[in-house]
């Protein structure tokens, strides 16, 4: 498909889309698409620039603090503007890709809303993204159903879940649709599709086109979302303020911008979200090469360690006093079914998660299954009531403290080589499980995502980096993880099979990990290497 402005590049094998992609790809849908990048993608590729300077100055010595500028802004009153009667409750939120079945389970599964996701849960395969968009616009329009092959047939109930959609950050590209030979941003064709086929639909059904907008790294992005936003809704003569937004609070330099980002966003604000996993990557990746931010396990930094705590008190905090909601972090614990002791074990901490976030004032939480949703739901009701959310606790006594939230010691933590060994296997699983097409994986009973193996990643290559001692003695070395490596490869033959082994890309994965874990320079993203390893 081509046309003097626009070239979509269809890979060979998702030739069978062609007919769906030019179903969504109307001459209309493309010019608005065409447009949207003349628009924005000057001011991106500025923002992009921007992001390496910065990195640039925090890796050789460069201290984080609230904005001066912004001082009379932060002290003055204000608050963001309210939100439709379908969004002011949030206590459990699901999320997930946008396959078929997935779509209906999640609307389905009794939280308040849906995020469908085409980001780290999604591999931006082309099938992946076209059949994506179709799944929602059926959805939208209810006459989304699946079969599945042993006869049973999914639709959606009565009552659903809100729908929100996240597109992908800024940082990544959208490599089968040229506009004049340049690639359209990811987040510019996701958003732009989905807002083109279902602005109006959606408002016809009494609810409207919400988002989660990710990796944010400063609330000049979140102002070029704001005029995206603007741009989008008088071209297409909705009225403006139709669009809320939440944004992830997932970067340790937007922590320190929550006010700005919630008043760029104050006419289409949904709240900010508090990340775990992206949030202590980004810490690393942003301090890389220093040594005061090397982190332990993984496991180890809960979200109620304190810097982890500093951070989400103060999103709270700063959410509330703008009439903002705060929504907290994931719980991806997958049931296990086979083990009823395993099952009730993770059950407990998932409580005692949801328990923490409720008391301390979030409006609601996120979940990666829909076997959740009950027992978050559980605690947030008790915490809540019949309240709808919890915006009328301010926390008065929270201090935003620059000094707390760049403080990454733990006391007693360790890094020991089962948490080397964990992120070596997890991060090649769930890179292989991605480059198969499959952006949300199921390992060690959970449901992982680009997080994870970003964590993981990158906490191996700041281990290697330092030369970190293991709490058993041994040195982290680049030998060492080679030797971990195989081993972990071997065992994971071992519990696949040889046949799934040989094509199911672990290989490559190990590949790609070790230009992304073992490199001399610490790589941006991931996932931009590995978009390039896709069709």
């Amino acid at each position: 498909m081509a046309t003097a402005s626009v070239e979509v590049r269809i890979p060979n094998d998702a030739r069978d889309t062609a007919a769906l992609a030019e179903e969504l790809l109307t001459k209309e849908a493309q010019d608005f698409l065409i447009r949207l990048h003349r628009e924005v993608e000057p001011t991106r590729t500025g923002l992009l620039e921007t992001r390496q300077e910065r990195w640039r100055e925090l890796r050789a010595g460069d201290t984080l603090d609230f904005l001066p500028d912004s001082l009379p802004l932060r002290g003055a009153e204000w608050t963001v503007a309210h939100v439709p009667a379908d969004l002011r409750t949030r206590k459990v939120e699901i999320t997930g890709p946008t396959d078929r079945k997935m779509v209906i389970n999640a609307l389905n599964s009794g939280a308040s809303v849906y995020m469908a996701d085409f980001e780290d849960a999604n591999t931006p395969t082309w099938r992946n993204l076209i059949e994506g968009q179709r799944n929602l616009i059926d959805a939208i329009d209810r006459t989304i159903e699946f079969r599945n092959p042993d006869g049973r047939v999914y639709k959606l109930n009565e009552k659903t879940a809100t729908l929100v959609v996240r597109p992908r950050g800024w940082h990544l590209d959208e490599k089968h649709f040229l506009v004049e030979g340049q690639p359209i941003a990811g987040a510019l064709f996701d958003f732009g599709l989905y807002f083109f086929h279902n602005a109006k639909r959606l408002r016809g059904q009494g609810t409207g086109p919400y988002f989660y907008l990710p990796k944010l790294e400063s609330h000049r992005e979140a102002r070029l979302w704001n005029e995206i936003f603007k741009w989008s809704q008088d071209e297409l003569h909705i009225p403006r303020g139709s669009i809320k937004a939440t944004v992830l609070v997932e970067v340790i330099t937007l922590a320190f911008e929550m006010d700005e980002v919630l008043y760029e966003l104050r006419e289409h604000s949904g709240g900010l979200n508090a990340g775990r996993w992206d949030y202590m990557f980004s810490i690393i990746k942003k301090f890389a090469g220093r040594p005061e931010f090397i982190l332990p396990d993984r496991a180890q930094v809960t979200m109620t360690v304190p810097f982890m705590r500093a951070y989400t008190e103060l999103l709270v905090k700063t959410c509330h006093r703008r009439g903002a909601f705060a929504l907290g972090g994931m719980a991806a614990f997958i049931p296990n079914r086979r083990d009823p002791a395993v099952t009730e074990a993770a059950l407990a901490k998932v409580r005692d998660d949801k328990v923490r976030e409720a008391n301390d004032g979030f409006d609601g939480t996120w979940v990666a299954h829909p076997d959740l949703v009950e027992t978050a739901m559980t605690e947030f009701d008790r915490v809540l009531g019949n309240k709808p959310n919890q915006l009328d606790r301010r926390r008065p006594e929270v201090v935003g403290d620059a000094k707390r939230l760049l403080d990454v010691k733990i006391p007693g933590a360790t890094i020991t080589e089962a948490g080397l060994r964990t992120n070596v296997s997890v991060g090649i699983q769930y890179i292989a499980s991605w480059l198969r097409g499959t952006g949300a994986a199921a390992i060690n009973n959970l449901m992982e995502d680009a997080a994870t193996a970003e964590i993981s990643r990158s906490q191996v290559w700041q281990w290697v980096h330092h030369g970190v001692p293991l709490a058993e003695g041994s040195t982290v070395t680049r030998d060492l993880v080679k030797k971990i490596e195989q081993e972990e490869l071997g065992k994971i033959r071992t519990a696949v099979g040889d046949e799934f082994y040989g094509g199911g890309r672990y290989e490559e994965a190990a590949s790609l990990f070790d230009d992304v874990a073992l490199s001399e320079d610490f790589a941006e993203f991931l996932t931009i290497p590995g978009y390039e390893r896709l069709d």
